[in-house]
């Protein structure tokens, strides 16, 4: 056993109540500014009602409900009140298509679902073809139409004991892959994952009991659920959840609820660069932002210096327990850098042959763990996919990157993002990156096309600065041969107005390789 126990959710909540019951746990602004805030206390009374409603219907251990909400309460209060009985959340995200939700409630065999007004018309059409699915619930008001519950009834039945029995790997959260290569796996989350993701995030990070941590990003992505509530309940904070995000507003809302720590993603730093300078800029009380997904150097030494915060990079994959490097706080950090594997972690890089690399040589990144405490419990009813992924006590990321001299790492790309072009590897970021170096260009994705004679070419999409006056392809190719390889400068570049993105702003790349698949008006090139 390792430091985590045999302890669950209910376990860490009912901890932390007994130890700070009067602490802010809790605070979520809706989109229209309401501000509502709820002490340990209160929290775990809301949790234990809402396990009790739940239980009440008739959801017991191992069943799976499907969770489609915005940042609220009440997700947090349903997350933790299934995980109270050894049931399984399965967060969908909040733009998913039917097709998509239908997937989701199929594939983890959901009895339930949990959404709010403004997604009943797709589910309208979803559950009319899903007669397992028993439990109907909706939230946050608006009415309720036939077939549904109000959250609110769920949430006043009669407090819940934890359910007898669950354990720290059971699991308590499905989360869906990307699905770029395939169809979208199911990864197997317990609880012993969720409490080794709080205790590296809070560790990594140093944070203690006086934080308050802000994030905007949606609780239905590992990010939120980690990096800000759970590590605020590891160490006994406060988790702050804005239900929407606004590069104007960003910071008024940082100061508002005196915010020590954020999240944020490379989409938030870059709208917020954006925005007009203030005076106010850097008048608030952060100490550091935990970061993912690569900017340019140039980004974050200007969102460092304007903005007054330390950028804290770091990588992770649900596969691997969400965090798996992170730069060091008081240390060097040696950006673009990664960081240093966190304290239980090891790391490997490897060539295709599984040989261990010297420092400098890219590979594929392995993680070391034990399944359902460390590192996922596998992928859900799919033992195949999980032993191709997991092998000997090793993740196999997909990933790519390197290591130098001291041992840091490098992120180089994710695998399906390395370019193979006539024996050479190119990396899509290398190149994205050159990219929006021109200053003509606001945004960047670079893919593998199809080429007949070098394997694969590198393809361009890029967003113009100024709609009415885009570069032209020869001004954005010279521009890149002053910067890259010539084997690494795209031979296919397409000027579009926006590029697809997710929810928290990445590039939907599997959208992109989906236009090259037909015809390009004029070629494309």
């Amino acid at each position: 056993m390792d430091l985590i126990g045999n302890r669950t959710l209910a376990d860490l909540l009912t901890e932390r109540a007994d130890r700070h019951p009067d602490r802010a746990c809790l605070i979520v602004e809706d989109r229209s500014g309401t501000v509502t805030e709820y002490t340990y206390r209160e929290t775990l009374d809301a949790v234990r009602r809402t396990a009790g409603g739940f239980a009440a219907l008739g959801v017991g251990r191992g069943d799976a409900v499907v969770f489609q909400l915005r940042n609220c309460a009440e997700f947090v209060f349903a997350w933790f009140g299934l995980a109270w009985l050894g049931a399984v959340m399965v967060p969908s995200n909040t733009a998913n298509s039917a097709a998509e939700l239908t997937y989701l409630i199929e594939r983890s065999e959901a009895v339930g679902v949990l959404t709010e007004p403004e997604h009943l018309t797709v589910f309208a059409e979803v559950l009319a073809g899903a007669p397992k699915v028993g439990h109907r619930i909706v939230a946050r008001g608006g009415g309720t139409p036939d077939g549904f519950v109000p959250f609110a009834d769920v949430a006043s039945g009669p407090p819940a004991d934890p359910a007898e029995g669950v354990g720290s790997e059971d699991v308590v959260e499905m989360l869906f892959t990307s699905g770029t290569t395939a169809r979208p796996k199911a990864v197997m989350i317990t609880h012993a994952n969720c409490l080794w993701g709080g205790e590296r995030v809070s560790r990594g990070a140093a944070l203690h009991g006086g934080d308050r941590l802000l994030t905007a990003l949606p609780l239905f992505h590992i990010n939120a659920q980690e990096i800000t509530f759970l590590a605020a309940l590891t160490v006994g904070g406060t988790a702050v959840l804005l239900e929407e995000y606004h590069a104007s507003g960003f910071w008024s809302r940082v100061r508002h609820h005196g915010a020590t720590s954020v999240s944020l993603v490379a989409m938030q730093v870059r709208t917020m660069l954006a925005q007009p300078p203030s005076p106010d800029d850097a008048a608030h009380r952060v100490h550091r932002a935990i970061y993912a997904i690569n900017v340019t150097g140039q980004e974050k030494e200007e969102f460092e210096r304007r903005f007054g915060v330390e950028l804290i990079n770091g990588y992770g994959l649900s596969e691997g327990g969400t965090v798996v490097t992170m730069s060091p706080v008081f240390g060097d950090r040696r950006w673009p850098s990664i960081g240093l594997p966190n304290f239980d972690r090891r790391i490997r890089i490897v060539d295709e042959d599984g040989r261990d690399l010297p420092a400098g040589a890219v590979g594929e990144i392995l993680v070391s763990g034990v399944p359902g405490r460390t590192l996922m419990k596998g992928y859900f009813k799919d033992p195949e996919a999980t032993a191709a992924t997991v092998r000997d006590g090793w993740l196999h990321t997909g990933d790519h990157g390197y290591l130098d001299e001291k041992g840091y790492v490098y992120f180089f790309d994710r695998k399906k993002d390395v370019i193979k072009r006539a024996g050479e590897n190119v990396s899509a970021s290398e190149v994205e990156f050159a990219l929006l170096a021109h200053p003509s260009i606001a945004e960047a994705a670079v893919v593998a096309g199809h080429d007949p004679v070098r394997d694969e070419e590198v393809v361009a999409f890029v967003v113009p600065r100024s709609p009415g006056e885009p570069p032209s392809r020869d001004e954005i190719t010279e521009h890149c041969r002053t910067r890259l390889a010539g084997f690494k400068v795209p031979t296919r570049i397409q000027v579009v107005p926006e590029l697809p993105k997710t929810s928290i702003g990445k590039v939907e790349k599997k959208l992109l390789r989906r236009q090259l698949s037909e015809p390009a008006p004029g070629g494309g090139r």
